[in-house]
């Protein structure tokens, strides 16, 4: 992936757009060039971002528990377990751009699989985005979370994959 350097306010604003969305930075600057060069995406494209998007999150939420940053590692969990749940969506058309949308579609989607698991695992992986902003959870539990999220993807990716 490419590298892009911001002026700060540029970069502020991009903050402040992701966390009023739920969204991730990288897409909305995805979002922003498809419409300046007037490519949109079709479904296909748009679920292997997310896709691609979510791998990258969870690499980089290990490498982050790896150096004991607990408050990174929720974030980027929590943002691998996002990406997977809109790349699920984009495959089926629809496009989820708030974290009302992302909890409705895990709603519909637990209930159309008839699937506990999923509500209790997509419940932890916001835990770990609340934890981002308020660094309450030991680190013991960060982890442990973190790895409900891992089980999260597993399993939204072999639904993806059928």
């Amino acid at each position: 992936m490419t590298s892009i350097v911001l002026p700060k306010r540029i970069e502020k604003k991009l903050k402040e757009e992701s966390e009023k969305r739920g969204a991730m930075e990288e897409e909305i600057i995805i979002e922003a060039l498809t419409k300046m060069l007037n490519e949109p995406l079709n479904p296909d494209e748009k679920t292997e971002i997310h896709l691609k998007l979510s791998e990258k999150y969870m690499d980089e939420a290990e490498e982050y528990l790896r150096k004991r940053d607990y408050i990174q590692a929720s974030e980027k969990a929590w943002g691998a377990a996002s990406q997977i749940v809109k790349a699920l969506a984009a495959k089926e058309g629809r496009e989820l751009r708030s974290h009302a949308s992302l909890w409705e579609y895990m709603d519909e989607l637990a209930e159309r699989l008839r699937d506990k698991e999923l509500r209790y695992l997509w419940g932890r992986a916001n835990n770990l985005h609340q934890n981002f902003y308020e660094n309450w959870m030991p680190s013991r539990e960060v982890e442990l979370a973190v790895d409900d999220v891992k089980m999260l993807i597993g399993k939204l990716k072999t639904i993806l994959e059928k």
